[in-house]
């Protein structure tokens, strides 16, 4: 199983977010530091701000903030956010007429169960 950049990319922006919660950060900063395209971040902030994991403020005051304290964002979340569902197969979060029938169905449950654990076990201010 693999990741994209996406998650990758936005973990590294929120956690540079959450080394200084609670000021607030501009994108051109985060850019610069953590060596992503402004376009890219733009999105991938803009997709974490839908989901009311940053808050923004405009203005020439204004850029970034976590919604929430760092020791209260699971890693699991976000990963969820950029990319979708955590699933190692399509079985996996789905009900698959073979299931009960299919050998490695077992294996894809585990695994998937296993990565969502382990994900949901990191909080923002662990890596921080």
């Amino acid at each position: 199983m693999k990741f994209s950049t996406r998650a990758e990319y936005g973990l590294c922006a929120i956690v540079n977010l959450a080394r200084c919660y609670p000021a607030k950060k501009n994108l051109k900063a985060i850019s610069i530091e953590e060596n992503i395209s402004m376009k890219y971040l733009e999105r991938l902030i803009g997709e974490l701000r839908k989901k009311e994991i940053i808050k923004s403020f405009k203005g020439k005051k204004g850029g970034y903030v976590l919604a929430r304290n760092p020791k209260d964002i699971k890693v699991g979340e976000i990963i969820e956010i950029l990319e979708g569902p955590i699933a190692p197969m399509k079985c996996y979060d789905r009900i698959c007429a073979k299931q009960n029938k299919c050998p490695s169905s077992a294996v894809w449950m585990k695994l998937g169960t296993q990565i969502q654990k382990t994900l949901n076990s990191i909080k923002l201010s662990d890596l921080i």
